[in-house]
């Protein structure tokens, strides 16, 4: 659960200098990038014989390790194998990766000499050159083929240290001893501790003579530098406090970036004191092999320890209460500001329990007895903590009436369930099952603060830095590209927070973390589908390819619609047509080239082509079918963008012509989506195509007495007051002829655009009635025709004659 410190290290002879210096580079190592520079300088394969010479040793090595592995019983041994058998499959694979670019240049080198000539002998310096190649060829791929079954076999070593961790933890799980509270118990502790407290004194001596052998000034030295490192420790924080205010943007960044340096900052404080009194204790190199390993592994857990006291202080911040990341009230973190640094001294403490036992090799007795310390500390430390935390929330919520989250309650009925279990298996001598919850509890707390931590980071980072600033007026901000990349970007990394998490969480449960982080490994070294290998680093050089790739097409196309287009004697709608086609021509481009940078070539996609041939034959004809008019109306411009067409019942005019469908705007300022194939299979009507003048057209009735000329006159006239009518054509009044008894009078105009016809035709209407009106012409009535029902037929009384019958 806790890191992993078993690996012995190695001592070599060094000066006081060196060792400060070296003590204090390891601690910033693990700070800023951890041992992975170090774990990949070993990794590096060298020449190709001593790629072989190591391939040979670590085959050895590896057979000597599946010999162990059954008979291993010590968990600190197992670990330490199955480092082993991971760093030798680094080093296979890398070897492999190595000599692969070296077996190709070979055989290049043997495809440009040829096969050899027949029937006729090959000059001897061109022998002698191809049998050197065909030598080295057979050598390297010998070689690269020892490398992956070495690789394959490292692998199934670990598997195999995996399996028999996992089988040990089990089975420590379902052992019990006797009960804290019999008396056989303690009648064991008190006979073997004195032999424990004898096996103590060794490591306490080794301790004081190694305090005495280190001078006085170098203590003088080491303490100045730790006086140093606190001071550092708090004017930074200071500093920080006042640039987070300052520099970072306004929002919740302010509030997760300072939260995560003081993180750092509560890390890195005790773990450089740590290793300077690591460097004091170990001036001259005077201590054992075991002490100096024991203290070399409690610096990294000292730096744990100050990680979780740090990442508690700045999640409950309760000095600062306006910069709380988490909804926590006031009352429940100034009650609750001791727990961080109790917890960071717990998992100090539960390590160096866990170690001690291992190194003196005490009882079975005193083993059990110090877990079982160290499990009652843990659950009496979360118990105070989840009565402090009961408490206050009844008191919140009896006087303030506030709710508290439905998953608050759950949690901690969980975490006091898990406490229950854990007391009850101490209490009947399951001590292993009782250290393993208690443990499980604080690390599961560890995790999720981290987890809530870095992916509130992520989240303000990405969205304070890369969203698009918002419009003070208050409107509404369209969204950006920015926002799109920012919200992309924080979703992935969150989404890859969230399965560390998860990772840790299970780490626990039977899997050491070293086990899951092999299989994240794997997923980084690469997926086989088909004959495709997918490897992240090449996933995201395709998204970064994918992304330039777009930004440059909507560049481009953002210079020919405003720069270059406009130069030309192209109308706008086909330069809108020519802008839309690079478009999508830059698209397919774009997704070509992220496909090449993926490692996926354009020929290995020619299986997806057939079945998307198969699918247009089946269900994608109406697709093909637009997409290919679309292409048609863009190239032939039987219509265009702005013209007025009809079509269907559809009138309006066209916005847009896509690829697959084009867009129409209605009268009602409405848009009707029309696919591209019903411009090429039906009759359109285009209003503008052949000319672009609007016809307006006024028919009047006015009675048979009318001067027809000064009727005609007074109408001609009005048409030709109207700003809007044109001079030419010139406006005309024609008289169509006689109907019901009026003279029909026919008046055209034509105006610049079809568009404008409504309008200036209802104008033109309201000026030629009072015209007419004013000279005093009037203006017939419609003819109304009105149909009278059918009189009832009248009865005659006369004699011998019958009443005709009625009719329905």
């Amino acid at each position: 659960m806790f890191p992993n410190t078993s690996l012995p290290l190695t001592r070599a002879g060094r000066s006081r200098a060196s060792a400060l210096l070296a003590s204090l580079a390891l601690a910033m190592a693990l700070l800023l990038s951890g041992a992975w520079s170090a774990a990949a300088h070993a990794a590096t394969p060298g020449t190709p014989a001593e790629i072989e010479a190591d391939l040979a040793s670590a085959r050895k090595q590896i057979d000597d390790m599946r010999k162990r592995i059954a008979n291993e019983a010590d968990d600190a041994n197992l670990q330490q194998l199955y480092g082993t058998a991971v760093d030798i499959q680094a080093k296979a694979e890398a070897a492999a990766e190595t000599l692969a670019p070296q077996l190709a240049s070979v055989a290049a080198r043997l495809n440009e000499l040829g096969a050899p000539p027949e029937g006729s002998k090959e000059a001897p310096d061109v022998a002698a050159q191809r049998l050197s190649l065909e030598t080295s060829r057979r050598g390297l791929d010998a070689q690269i083929k020892l490398a992956k079954l070495l690789s394959v076999d490292a692998g199934q070593t670990a598997e195999q240290v995996s399996a028999q961790l996992r089988t040990q933890f089990k089975a420590r799980l379902g052992e019990r001893r006797d009960a804290f509270l019999s008396g056989q118990f303690w009648n064991e502790f008190k006979g073997e501790l004195p032999r424990d407290l004898e096996r103590l004194s060794t490591l306490r001596d080794d301790l004081y003579e190694a305090v005495q052998q280190t001078p006085a000034w170098g203590w003088l030295l080491l303490a100045g530098i730790t006086a140093l490192v606190i001071a550092l420790r708090m004017g930074i924080g200071r500093a920080l406090l006042r640039l987070t205010a300052n520099r970072v943007p306004p929002g919740r960044l302010r509030r997760s970036a300072l939260a995560a340096a003081q993180v750092a900052l509560s890390t890195a404080t005790p773990g450089l004191i740590a290793v300077l009194v690591h460097v004091g204790l170990d001036w001259n190199s005077q201590l054992s092999d075991s002490t100096s390993n024991l203290l070399a592994a409690m610096v990294i857990t000292v730096f744990f320890g100050g990680y979780t006291s740090g990442l508690g202080s700045a999640l409950l911040s309760a000095r600062h209460p306006s910069w709380r990341l988490p909804p926590i009230s006031d009352a429940v973190a100034q009650r609750l500001s001791w727990v961080p640094a109790t917890m960071g001294a717990l998992i100090v403490l539960i390590w160096l329990a866990e170690r001690l036992t291992v190194l003196l090799n005490t009882s079975l007795t005193t083993t059990i007895t110090l877990t079982g310390i160290v499990s009652t500390l843990i659950m009496a430390t979360m118990a105070t903590a989840l009565a402090i935390g009961r408490k206050l929330r009844r008191q919140a919520r009896k006087q303030e009436d506030a709710t508290i989250p439905a998953w608050v309650p759950a949690l901690t009925g969980i975490a006091w369930a898990v406490l229950i279990v854990s007391l009850g298996s101490l209490l009947a001598g399951y001590v292993a099952i009782a250290n393993f919850l208690a443990k499980q509890v604080l690390w599961v707390l560890i995790v999720l603060a981290s987890g809530y931590l870095a992916s509130t980071l992520i989240e303000d980072v990405f969205s304070s830095l890369l969203s698009s600033p918002r419009p003070e007026t208050g409107e509404k901000a369209r969204p950006t590209l920015r926002d799109q990349a920012a919200v992309l970007l924080s979703g992935v990394g969150r989404v890859a927070v969230g399965l560390l998490t998860i990772t840790l969480l299970l780490a626990p449960f039977g899997e050491g973390p070293t086990d899951l982080l092999q299989r994240f490994d794997q997923l980084r070294k690469g997926l086989a589908i088909g004959e495709a290998q997918i490897h992240p680093g090449a996933v995201l050089q395709a998204l970064i390819v994918l992304a330039l790739a777009l930004l440059g097409v909507k560049m481009l196309k953002r210079w020919l619609s405003n720069r270059y287009l406009p130069t030309t004697e192209l109308d706008p709608g086909m330069q809108l047509s020519a802008v839309t086609l690079f478009g999508y021509a830059g698209f397919v481009v774009a997704v070509a080239l992220a496909l090449s940078a993926a490692g996926i070539g354009l020929e290995r996609v020619a299986w997806i082509a057939s079945a998307l041939s198969v699918g247009i034959g089946f269900g994608l004809q109406a697709i093909v079918q637009n997409f290919v008019s679309g292409l048609i109306l863009l190239a032939e411009r039987p219509v265009q963008v702005g013209d007025w067409v009809s079509l269907g019942g559809v009138e309006g005019d066209i916005l847009r012509i896509n690829v697959r469908a084009t867009e129409i705007q209605m009268s009602d300022r409405s848009t009707v989506i029309v696919p591209n194939s019903e411009f090429i299979t039906k009759t359109v009507r285009n209003v503008t195509r052949s000319s672009p003048l609007g016809l307006v057209q006024i028919k009047l009735p006015m009675p048979l007495s009318t001067d027809a000329e000064r009727a005609r006159d007074a109408i001609l006239q009005a048409f030709a007051d109207h700003a809007d009518i044109l001079a030419t054509p010139a406006p005309n009044v024609f008289l169509d002829g006689l109907d019901g008894g009026n003279l029909i009078f026919n008046a055209k105009g034509y105006v610049s655009s079809p568009r404008a016809a409504y309008g200036v035709r209802s104008a033109l209407l309201f000026t030629v009635l009072s015209r007419l009106r004013e000279a005093g012409l009037e203006v017939s009535s419609p003819t109304t025709v009105l149909l009278a029902p059918t009189p009832p037929a009248r009865t005659v009384d006369a004699p011998g004659l019958a009443a005709p019958p009625a009719t329905s």
